[in-house]
């Protein structure tokens, strides 16, 4: 039992370790904003990101290596991913782009990993052989992996759609009160006119001779 409770406490405590950086910034117009992170060489780095709001929802990004080499360069992207194994030490850059865009600022969601995920458990590798429950702790491990990730997804679909739903909202209410305001200058108009219709207009009279 005591196993069984250290085993649990050791595959929590690794399901709350971070291998990177996930954050959301504001990008404005006209403006680039760029990231960096000093990595080792043979690292795997991984990129995700997503415009949450923000005109088309697209944006410039680029990704370059110590010696300034572009690695990765998209332009009007909504959203994509970027995979790459490091070739030398140093400092990688990650930059996002909006100064096509005159007037409308973004929203950016940025998820930076690297390196290798430590193993569940110590002395753990691909050749080891597992009990039951070590190959139970890893499955539910993956299994959380996989959940942590939908739910991301789904968070990001849910800020989008709403930004979108708002804007709509927005949009109707305008085009609403911009309707009811054309439909009483349109009766104020009729009234006015069917009034010039009865009303009595003097006739010109004529001088005597």
């Amino acid at each position: 039992m005591l196993f069984l409770g250290l085993s649990w406490l050791l595959l929590l405590s690794h399901v709350l370790v971070v291998f990177g950086t996930e954050l959301t910034f504001e990008l404005p117009d006209n403006d680039k904003q760029c990231f960096y992170e000093d990595l080792e060489k043979d690292v795997q780095l991984e990129i995700d990101f997503q415009v949450i709001s923000g005109g088309s929802y697209d944006v410039d990004c680029f990704v370059t290596d110590p010696q300034n080499n572009v690695l990765y360069n998209e332009r009007k992207k909504q959203y994509d991913s970027f995979r790459h194994v490091t070739a030398m030490k140093g400092i990688y850059q990650v930059c996002f782009s909006n100064e096509f865009s005159t007037f409308t600022h973004k929203i950016v969601y940025l998820d930076f990993r690297h390196g290798d995920e430590d193993p569940l458990m110590p002395g753990m590798t691909r050749s080891t052989s597992l009990t039951q429950l070590e190959s139970s702790c890893v499955s539910i491990h993956e299994i959380l992996k996989v959940v942590a990730d939908s739910q991301t997804w789904y968070r990001l679909r849910e800020a989008q759609d709403r930004t979108k739903a708002e804007h709509l909202l927005e949009r109707v209410t305008f085009w609403s009160v911009g309707e009811t305001v054309l439909l009483f200058l349109i009766g104020i108009g009729q009234v006015m006119l069917l009034r010039s219709f009865f009303t009595d207009k003097k006739g010109s009279v004529a001088a005597p001779t």
